[in-house]
């Protein structure tokens, strides 16, 4: 079965066009644009007019290209955002009735979750392997006997620390903490990093973004540290203009490499693999499962979010 998937996520909007056949997912096309939905919501606990606007705009285009793909389901899913914002469940009811998506409010947990799955699809991945994923508002610390979600990523830490161009050592500093104080005690054995932070510190790593080179590539605890102080060095002006730094991601990249560091240093780990594998194709194996789409009423809360 064809199935897309949509990610509306705290920093990027992103889409999984799939087929699925049983608990295999062979990728057909995918996107992603920064769209920073989470943008004030940590202050403001709501979502916004404009970032809801940027996501309507990619899922418009989103939607063309499920419908020239032929996807026969389709299923969006809010993460951290979403589940923080008091008009979080209002706004997947207007997605609902839009787009015609299926909808699904995720928690932390159940994020971890499909996301070790989606990493785990084609591939072994041992029991005392950590999945990180670094989002935009969350991170997910995810073992085969631990699914831990800390309101700690990107956009979150930039919003309350990194406010300086570029940030000054005291507001890094200060981030740091935040993240070491959130970091519950685990094992781990070795590690694997999913979805934008990741991918493009092994993007930079390698001088230059290609999926095909950037999944598996490993990073050394090393770099990301010689990442982290390049990145946090340079004005925002300067960072959108590394190869391999898409520029949308540039203003919250160095919150997202010093959730890595801390991570890496916290449970001793000299490396971690970057998975181009993640929530996403963890998700299509729900989407697989979604009933016939039918046409109905407007969900409750339909155009009354923002």
């Amino acid at each position: 079965m064809r199935v897309g998937v949509v990610d509306l996520g705290t920093n990027s909007t992103r889409l999984l066009v799939a087929d699925v056949d049983g608990e295999h997912v062979d990728e057909i096309s995918r996107r992603s644009a920064i769209t920073r939905l989470g943008e004030g919501v940590d202050e403001r606990r709501k979502l916004l007019p404009l970032p809801v606007a940027r996501v309507r705009n990619a899922l418009s285009d989103y939607r063309r290209e499920l419908e020239q793909l032929g996807a026969e389901r389709v299923l969006a899913i809010g993460t951290s955002a979403v589940r923080d914002a008091e008009n979080g469940e209002a706004f997947l009811g207007e997605i609902e009735w839009s787009y015609g998506f299926a909808t699904r409010l995720v928690s932390g947990d159940e994020e971890a979750e499909l996301t070790r799955r989606g990493v785990a699809n084609g591939r072994a991945v041992s029991d005392d392997t950590l999945v990180l994923d670094v989002g935009g508002g969350s991170t997910e610390l995810i073992t085969a006997a631990e699914r831990t979600s800390i309101d700690v990523g990107s956009v979150r830490l930039t919003e309350r620390h990194l406010l300086s161009d570029p940030p000054t050592p005291e507001e890094l500093a200060a981030a740091a903490r935040t993240v070491r104080a959130e970091l519950p005690p685990l094992d781990a054995g070795d590690a694997i990093g999913v979805a934008g932070t990741v991918t493009t510190l092994a993007a930079l790593d390698l001088g230059g973004y290609d999926p095909g080179r950037a999944h598996g590539h490993r990073l050394s605890r090393e770099a990301v540290g010689a990442l982290l102080e390049r990145l946090a060095s340079l004005p925002l002006a300067e960072r959108r203009k590394l190869p391999g730094l898409e520029p949308g991601r540039a203003p919250v990249i160095v919150g997202g490499a010093l959730v890595v560091r801390e991570v890496l240093d916290r449970y001793g780990l000299d490396a971690l693999e970057a998975s181009e594998r993640d929530l996403l194709h963890g998700a299509a194996l729900e989407a697989a499962k979604l009933p016939e789409p039918m046409e109905g009423d407007a969900p409750p809360g339909a155009y009354t979010c923002c």
